[in-house]
């Protein structure tokens, strides 16, 4: 899958992602990879997905067709991602079908935000959630929050803590690996 990871300390808001894409047991690294990044750029925003590669190519067809998806907050997000549920199962054949236990289809995907006003995780079922600190997703997402923990007290530069989520996930989980691509910017006062 892939470890993303976002930080927010010290005026500082980083986005960081690893670069291998897997299929199964192969694995398609960064070097033999021409589009290897699985952040995407909107505006002042950053998005890295994590769910089929598909994904991220049907985001940025979604957001670069219009300049009016909102990312500033996490209603501003719901409402967005809420908009495009319906366009990505009729132009993109999304199948929302993953638990019949869910109370809503999913988009079957999750992602993290990095954008001036904050960091935001957005799931499946299309709840979005703001983080004060830092958050990770994919399948390298504990071994990246237990390193960001662990740095929390002792670091105060924002890269270096996304920095170390990542290569935790790269060092420990088989779905991810290194270089990594990493965004950062200042946070709005």
């Amino acid at each position: 899958m892939s470890t993303i990871v976002a930080v927010r300390k010290n005026g500082r808001i980083v986005i960081a992602a690893d670069s291998l894409t897997t299929f199964g047991d192969t694995r398609l690294p960064a070097s033999d990879d021409a589009a290897w990044d699985k952040i995407h750029r909107y505006r002042d925003s950053y998005i890295g997905i994590v769910a089929s590669a598909a994904h991220l190519l049907e985001v940025q067809s979604l957001f670069t067709e219009a300049a009016d998806r909102d990312l500033s907050s996490r209603s501003a997000i719901f409402e967005t991602f809420r908009s495009l549920h319906p366009r990505l199962k009729e132009e993109y054949f999304l199948n929302p079908k993953e638990d019949e236990e869910d109370a809503y289809e999913s988009t079957r995907m999750d992602a993290l935000i990095a954008n001036p006003n904050g960091i935001f995780g957005l799931f499946s079922l299309r709840e979005v959630f703001e983080y004060q600190r830092f958050w990770a997703v994919g399948s390298g997402a504990d071994y990246a929050l237990g390193a960001m923990h662990a740095l929390w007290d002792r670091e105060q530069d924002a890269e270096a803590i996304a920095r170390a989520g990542v290569e935790a996930g790269a060092a420990f989980n088989s779905a991810t690996s290194l270089p990594m691509t990493l965004y950062a910017m200042e946070e709005a006062v």
